[in-house]
């Protein structure tokens, strides 16, 4: 006699839980990977924090046939609340993991929808075409020494992000540069307890006498992770690095005001090698996406400390040298750093243009009196080193002009056409280089969320900038007005974006907060 009961099923697994992503996916490029034409691809690599230890699912991308499994980078355990007002950093654990992956590029350019297996989160990718012009933004100084000065100054901290994200979905960016000041550190001395004895004390070379809890590793760690997500989990920069793949760059904020730029024995002093460690190691993590042992597809530097990167798209090589990594009070760059730029730019001799970043700029009106006074005045000024920080400070001059000498010499060799990019200075500026043979052009662009100088200090350096200097070589430097009345300085916060042209040229546009038109020059 058959029984009626009904057959037996096996019972489904539940799936498990989704990964709970605390910051990501942080997208940075890797460059074009293949011979060119058909068979070429887009590499990146799309990083994220997660909360918990359990290893997170495959990650599924269009266009890439097997799944792509994570790969570890570092990992967090119990770390304290330390952070910016209102975002501690997560308890538990938290691990960094990476994903890499080339997404097959054709003549036009394309999308790449991506996400983890068996999740319903979704994020789209812009994939470059191979016979596509590029399509470049430039972005620097994303947040400020006291956030409370943004509100202050009746400025909304992500509106130029939201701009930029709008441009981005009406016409696909290809590459996102972040030439530094990616986020703004400074607060640690108010928020992290083991550093409140040091913050204390008002005169600042008694710090490296005063001792420091033992806590502070895992609250600097703590600290740099919130300010991370502070700067990075509101949604239209969120958005932009998941959708845009972006190369970036460190300056001084992204570890503490002025770091290189003070007196050696404070430099030295293990609060602040303590500082600098931490911070480091979330540039590693956050920025380039790097394991402690385990270098980007985009590094260029021999060997730490440098992390000097670059990479070409579609005739546009982009070079950022690490200006932050070995700065003292006495050099920008080691001397085996700067004897390799040579080598770093002859990668590039094939490109019609090519992009350097450095943080601070290179063409600029000198400071050098300014700091010459402070420097009669007893005891360490506010400002002094941020003066130093300057490529024409008189501790970097012969640096500097050895700098301008090998681009120089670069771009009459390889016929290329050299931009320099930079942000830092809290102003937009189109600087130039020119001479028999020689035409170096300048762009300066900050900040994306920093908010402009006003007053007096602008106007002085708006009469500095509209001096035309003789320098050597028969070269001079130039400050070129940036708007029909004249003026060299664009005082608003801003953003750059880098177009190629049918004929070959790019077109730069500054796009400022409260100007409904673009300035723009022509690269050439």
């Amino acid at each position: 006699m058959s029984s009626s009961n009904p057959p037996s099923r096996k019972r489904a697994r539940p799936r498990p839980a989704p990964p709970v992503i605390l910051l990501g996916p942080l997208v940075r490029a890797r460059g074009a990977q293949g011979a060119t034409g058909s068979g070429q691809r887009w590499r990146v690599s799309a990083c994220f924090l997660l909360a918990g230890d359990a290893e997170p699912p495959d990650l599924r991308v269009d266009g890439v046939t097997l799944p792509v499994p994570p790969r570890f980078l570092h990992d967090w355990k119990d770390l304290p609340p330390v952070g910016p007002v209102g975002v501690p950093c997560p308890p538990g654990t938290l691990r960094m993991w990476r994903y890499d992956f080339a997404v097959p590029r054709g003549l036009q350019d394309g999308r790449a929808a991506y996400g983890f297996q068996d999740d319903e989160r979704r994020w789209t990718l812009s994939i470059p075409g191979t016979a596509i012009a590029p399509r470049i933004a430039f972005v620097s100084c994303g947040g400020c020494e006291d956030e409370n000065a943004i509100e202050e100054a009746g400025l909304k901290r992500t509106a130029l992000w939201a701009r930029l994200l709008g441009r981005h979905r009406a016409q696909p960016l290809h590459l996102l540069l972040m030439g530094g000041d990616q986020v703004y550190a400074d607060g640690l001395w108010e928020r992290v307890p083991a550093l409140r004895p040091l913050s204390a004390t008002k005169k600042l070379m008694k710090r490296p006498e005063l001792a420091v809890g033992p806590d502070l590793e895992a609250q600097l760690d703590a600290w740099y992770i919130a300010t991370y997500l502070h700067a990075w989990t509101l949604a239209e920069p969120a958005a932009m690095q998941a959708g845009v793949a972006s190369l970036c760059m460190w300056d001084d904020h992204d570890i503490i005001d002025g770091w290189g730029s003070h007196p050696a024995e404070l430099l030295d002093s293990p609060a602040y090698q303590a500082i600098y460690a931490a911070a480091r190691r979330a540039f590693r993590l956050f920025q380039v996406g790097m394991g402690e042992d385990d270098p980007s597809d985009t590094l260029l530097a021999s060997g730490p400390p440098g992390f000097t990167q670059g990479l070409m798209l579609n005739g546009v090589g982009v070079l950022a040298p690490d200006l932050r990594s070995e700065r003292t009070d006495s050099q920008v760059m080691s001397p085996a750093t700067l004897s390799e730029l040579p080598e770093w730019l002859e990668r590039f001799a094939a490109c019609r243009h090519l992009l350097l970043m450095s943080s601070v700029p290179l063409i600029f009106p000198s400071f050098a009196l300014a700091e010459r006074v402070l420097n009669l005045l007893p005891g360490r000024q506010s400002m002094e080193d941020d003066l130093r920080d300057q490529w024409r400070s008189p501790a970097h001059l012969e640096e500097w002009r050895t700098v301008l000498r090998i681009l120089a010499d670069f771009a009459r060799r390889s016929g290329a056409c050299v931009t320099i990019l930079s942000g830092e200075v809290h102003l937009g500026a189109n600087g130039l280089l020119s001479g028999p043979g020689t035409r170096i052009r300048q762009l300066v662009s900050s900040g994306i969320v920093h908010p402009p100088p006003n007053g007096l200090g602008v106007e002085v350096i708006e009469r500095l900038a509209g001096r035309r200097e003789s320098l050597w070589d028969r070269l001079t430097l130039t400050m070129e007005p940036i708007d029909k009345n004249g003026r060299r300085l664009l005082a608003q916060r801003n953003y750059l974006t880098i177009t190629g042209q049918d004929d070959g040229d790019l077109r730069a546009e500054w796009h400022a907060e409260t100007l409904d038109t673009a300035w723009a020059v022509t690269l050439r």
